[in-house]
C-alpha cells in the first residue's frame, strides 16, 4: 500500500539521472551523494543499468576523454569548484551531465556556466538531499546540527536550520507530499516553532515553481515538528529490543557489526536493509531472538541430517566446512548468533540489574504497578555498585527527569559520589536542550499525562514506551491538542481521524480505511533520533495499517553519543574530550 522512502529514493534516481544518461558509463560522486545512493541501492543495480565506473568527485582522476560523465553532488560550493576543475584548464570527460540534490544557488550556478557552459549537456536539481536510513526512517546525515542548534555559542544555528529545513522539503517533493506542518509547543524553546515556518515557507515555494506549471494543494500528509529535549527519557535507557541493544551495547560503527570468529579471525557483517533476518528480527526483544536464531538453525541443521543438540558458533562452523553448499543460508544467521550472544552476555554481566532501576525511574512505579515514593533509594544501588561511569550518569539523569529537576545541593552531592566534579556538563548542559535540572524545592512543572497502556502485555524490563508513540497514535487519531501542537499550516479536512483505528487496537479493515489508503505522518525530531523511537513509526504503521509513519531528524544517537554531545554543547571546537580520552591526555 506505502511505497517506502528507501524505494521511492532510488525509483527518483533512476528515472532521472540514469534515464537521462543511458550512453554513459561514469558516474561521480561527493560524500553525501555516496552515501545517498550506496544506502538505497547495490552495485549491481548501476551495473544492471550500463554504469560501471563509480568514482569520488574530490579524488584525483585520469581523464578518459571519450566518455561522458555523470555528476551527482550537492549545491555547495566545494562541489562546483571541484567539478569546475575536471574541465578548466583541460576537460578530464567529453561532456558532463550534471544532477543536484538539492537547488543550486544562482552565483553557483552562474561560476559553472562560465567555466564550463560547452561542456554542460544537463543540469537538474533533483530534490534529494535526505539520506535513507531505513524501511520508514530518514536522516539529514547531519550529527554536527546537534551542536548547531543547542549549543549556546554556536555561529551556525541559523544557516544549519535552513538547511534542514531544505532537506525536509526535498523529502516532501520525494514523496510527493505537500504536507500540513504542526509544531510541540514548547515555552522554553523556540527551534520547532522556526523549523516549522521555514519549512512550511519554503514548501509553499517548491510547489508554487512546480515543472507541471499548476500549484499543487496540500495532500493528506501530516508533517510534526518536535525538540529533542520534548523526551530525555527514551534516548537515555537501557534498551531491550535487539536493534536498539546492539547499537548501545555493541561497538557497532556504520552499520558495521566486527566480530571474531572461533578460529581468530576478523569478520564483519553489514546490518542493513539487504539483511533480511535483521529487518525480521530488529524490533524484536532481545529474549524473542535468543529464542528464534537458534531455532532458525536448528531448522536448517535438521533438513541436512544433523545430530540434535546445542547450537552453538563451533558446531556451526563445523557444519559449515563440511557443507559448503548451505553456507549461504547459514550466514547471516551465524553472525545474528553471534551479535545476540555478545548483546546477551553483556545483558547478563550488567544490564540486567540496571534495567530494573531505570524503569522504575522512568515509570514512577515498579513491575506491581505501585508508585516510586522515593526516587533516591531506587537510585543508590545503581551509584554503589561499580558500574561505567557513563552508566552512573545515565541513571542519575533519570533520577533527575523524573523529579523534573533537582537541587544545586543535591546534584553536587550526586556528581561527587559518580566522581564526575570535572565533567558535570554531562548533566548540567541538558537545560540547553530546555530540560528541567536544576530546581528550587518550590517549583511544580506539570509532567504530560501519558497513555495508559496497563493493558498492553511488556516484559518487566521494557515497560517504558517512548513519547513519541503516543504523539503517533493520537496525531492518527486527531487527538492531538492544537494548544500544544499548533498547526503552521493545515492540511485538508480529510485528516480528520475517520477511518483511523487506534493503534492499540486491533485493525479491521472499513470502507472509511480505503478511503485514507496511502495518507502519512511525517515527523522530525530536531536533534538526532534513538533507535526505540524508530521503532515505534513500524509499530504504529503496523497496527493503524491506514497510515503510514515517517520518522526522521538530524541523525540517529546512541546513548554514549548523545552524552557526549551534550557534554560538548558548552566546549570550544577543540574541547570535545568523552571520559576516558580525557584521562589519557591528563
Amino acid at each position: 500500500m506505502f511505497i517506502m522512502v528507501f524505494s521511492v529514493s532510488f525509483a527518483g534516481i533512476k528515472e532521472t539521472i540514469i534515464t537521462d544518461c543511458r550512453k554513459s558509463e561514469i558516474l561521480i560522486l561527493d560524500p553525501f551523494t555516496t552515501k545517498l545512493l550506496s544506502s538505497c541501492c547495490k552495485m549491481s543495480d548501476l551495473m544492471s543499468e550500463k554504469i560501471t565506473i563509480v568514482e569520488d568527485l574530490y579524488k584525483s582522476r585520469e581523464p578518459v576523454l571519450e566518455m561522458k560523465a555523470i555528476y551527482f553532488m550537492s549545491p555547495t560550493s566545494k562541489c562546483v569548484d571541484a567539478f569546475i576543475a575536471d574541465f578548466k584548464p583541460k576537460p578530464k570527460y567529453k561532456a558532463a551531465y550534471v544532477y543536484f540534490t538539492d537547488y543550486c544557488p544562482d552565483e553557483l550556478f552562474n561560476k559553472m556556466k562560465l567555466y564550463c557552459a560547452k561542456y554542460i549537456r544537463v543540469c537538474k536539481e533533483i530534490n534529494m538531499s535526505f539520506m535513507p536510513q531505513e524501511a520508514q526512517v530518514f536522516t539529514c546525515d547531519n550529527p554536527g546540527a546537534f551542536k548547531s542548534i543547542y549549543s549556546p555559542n554556536s555561529p551556525d544555528k541559523k544557516a544549519t536550520m535552513d538547511t534542514l529545513a531544505d532537506q525536509l522539503v526535498t523529502l516532501c517533493a520525494t514523496l510527493d507530499e505537500y504536507p500540513g506542518v504542526r509544531y510541540k509547543k514548547d515555552s522554553n524553546m523556540e527551534n520547532a516553532k522556526i523549523l516549522a515556518e521555514l519549512v512550511d515557507a519554503k514548501l509553499a515555494k517548491h510547489y508554487e515553481m512546480d515543472d507541471s506549471g499548476k500549484k499543487k494543494g496540500k495532500t493528506q500528509a501530516q508533517l510534526l515538528i518536535v525538540e529533542r529535549g520534548f523526551d530525555p527519557v527514551s534516548p537515555i535507557l537501557h534498551e531491550l529490543t535487539y536493534q536498539a541493544m546492539a547499537y548501545d551495547l555493541i561497538d557497532v560503527q556504520n552499520d558495521t557489526y566486527k566480530y571474531k570468529s572461533k578460529d581468530g579471525s576478523e569478520k564483519q557483517a553489514q546490518l542493513n536493509e539487504d539483511d533480511m533476518l535483521w529487518v525480521k528480527l530488529r524490533h524484536k526483544h532481545i529474549a524473542e531472538v535468543s529464542e528464534q536464531i537458534p531455532k532458525m538453525v536448528k531448522e536448517i541443521s535438521a533438513s541436512k541430517k544433523q545430530p540434535d543438540g546445542k547450537i552453538t558458533i563451533s558446531n556451526l562452523a563445523q557444519m559449515m566446512k563440511k557443507m559448503p553448499s548451505f553456507r549461504k543460508q547459514l550466514t547471516e544467521k551465524t553472525v545474528h548468533l553471534q551479535l545476540a550472544e555478545d548483546c546477551m552476555q553483556h545483558f547478563s554481566n550488567n544490564v540486567e540489574r540496571l534495567c530494573k532501576a531505570e524503569q522504575d525511574l522512568a515509570v514512577g512505579s515498579d513491575v506491581e504497578g505501585v508508585k516510586v515514593k522515593d526516587p533516591m533509594r531506587t537510585l543508590l544501588p545503581v551509584l554503589l555498585h561499580p558500574y561505567s561511569t557513563y552508566d552512573k550518569i545515565r541513571a542519575v539523569l533519570l533520577y533527575i527527569f523524573s523529579l523534573n529537576g533537582t537541587t544545586d545541593e543535591n546534584l553536587s552531592k550526586l556528581i561527587q559520589h559518580v566522581k564526575i566534579e570535572d565533567d558535570r556538563e554531562f548533566i548540567l548542559n541538558w537545560k540547553e536542550l530546555g530540560v528541567p535540572i536544576i530546581t528550587s524545592p518550590s517549583f511544580f512543572s506539570r509532567k504530560p499525562t501519558r497513555r495508559d497502556r496497563s493493558q498492553e502485555q511488556t516484559y518487566n524490563l521494557s515497560r517504558w514506551t517512548p513519547v513519541i508513540k503516543d504523539v503517533m497514535e493520537d496525531a492518527v487519531e486527531n487527538k492531538l491538542d492544537t494548544r500544544e501542537w499548533p498547526h503552521q499550516s493545515e492540511c485538508p479536512a480529510a485528516w480528520n481521524g475517520s477511518g483511523a483505528v487506534s493503534a492499540r487496537q486491533k485493525h479491521k479493515p472499513s470502507a472509511q480505511d480505503e478511503r485514507r489508503s496511502g495518507s502519512r505522518l511525517i515527523i522530525f525530531v530536531i536533534g538526532g533520533i534513538s533507535y526505540s523511537e524508530m521503532r515505534c513509526a513500524y509499530e504504529v504503521t503496523q497496527a493503524v495499517k491506514s497510515c503510514e509513519v515517517i520518522i526522521g531528524s538530524s541523525h540517529i544517537l546512541t546513548p554514549t553519543s548523545l552524552l557526549n554531545d551534550i557534554k560538548a554543547l558548552s566546549k570550544g571546537p577543540m574541547e570535545t574530550f568523552t571520559i576516558d580520552e580525557r584521562r589519557k591526555v591528563v
